[in-house]
């Protein structure tokens, strides 16, 4: 019985020096709630997968701009959108950096002489192109929703280069800026998906 004892112990505490075991606590009377610690393992598995969300590897050199709590919450919105149409992490990301070479997250809107034809909000679509009314493509979930019915139109987006995704729906003049956007949009989405 004591040689079956030890065994078991110096088994749980392998597990706990290779897989950080997290047994709860020692003193098993006790029921207080430990409400000050997390274990690490739990906190890491809510957090997506890089190679999930960067599985080529970024494309040329990355830029990064510095975000604005409205930048922020509009991040968090595309964010949003993309788990309400059931879409994985890899589409967030696709979408932000997409979002990020067309307005820098901000939801833009009419800008005058400096405006691209009519094109409006977080992803510059244009309601002449058939993108929804000024009003749908200010609007950050339908205009994300709407970016992402186009992505799922594009056989194989997943196994895409992001700026290949993203220029298949967008049909932008500079095809490969959006490459440049990819280490940030995955950060904010390995970020924020679980917030």
């Amino acid at each position: 019985m004591n040689t079956m004892l030890r065994k078991s112990v110096l088994g749980i505490a392998g597990l706990a020096f290779a897989g950080g075991l997290a047994a709860g606590p020692l003193h098993h009377g006790d029921t207080t709630p430990v409400t000050s610690m997390t274990p690490v393992a739990a906190v890491q598995a809510d957090k997506p997968d890089t190679s999930k969300l960067i599985p080529h590897g970024v494309q040329g050199s990355q830029s990064h701009v510095d975000l604005n709590d409205e930048q922020t919450a509009n991040a968090k919105a595309i964010i949003a959108a993309t788990k309400k149409a059931g879409l994985p992490e890899r589409a967030a990301v696709i979408s932000i950096a997409t979002s990020l070479q067309e307005s820098k997250l901000e939801n833009l809107g009419h800008l005058g002489d400096r405006n691209d034809h009519d094109s409006l909000g977080l992803f510059q679509q244009r309601p002449s192109s058939g993108w929804g009314t000024p009003e749908q493509i200010t609007d950050p979930e339908y205009s994300t929703l709407a970016f992402l019915k186009g992505l799922k139109q594009v056989d194989g987006w997943q196994d895409m280069p992001l700026t290949d995704a993203a220029q298949t729906v967008q049909v932008s003049a500079y095809p490969d800026a959006y490459a440049q956007w990819e280490q940030q949009a995955a950060d904010l989405v390995a970020q924020h998906w679980t917030s």
